[in-house]
């Protein structure tokens, strides 16, 4: 499920403010393959529980905030980072 345009012009990142845009089929890939060998952990320090099929990238391409059935977890300890874009 696409998120709502209008929400994603209001959603900035919790920690930066940066704006957000919706993530890529290559990142999201890159970022399951690590969750699939069990190296994906979040922010937080907890092992990300299983594949991300949505997320937004922050602007500068360093963290991402994963989607769980159409509604975006903006919380740092739960985000991933994924270094630069």
């Amino acid at each position: 499920m696409p998120i709502d345009p209008e929400l994603l012009e209001i959603l900035v990142c919790p920690e930066t403010r940066q704006p957000l845009t919706v993530a890529g089929t290559e990142l999201l890939e890159r970022v399951n393959a690590a969750v699939a060998e069990g190296s994906a952990v979040t922010r937080g320090g907890e092992a990300v529980p299983e594949p991300v099929s949505e997320g937004l990238l922050r602007e500068d391409g360093r963290v991402l905030y994963p989607i769980r059935q159409g509604i975006p977890i903006m919380l740092i300890d739960e985000s991933i980072e994924v270094g630069a874009a």
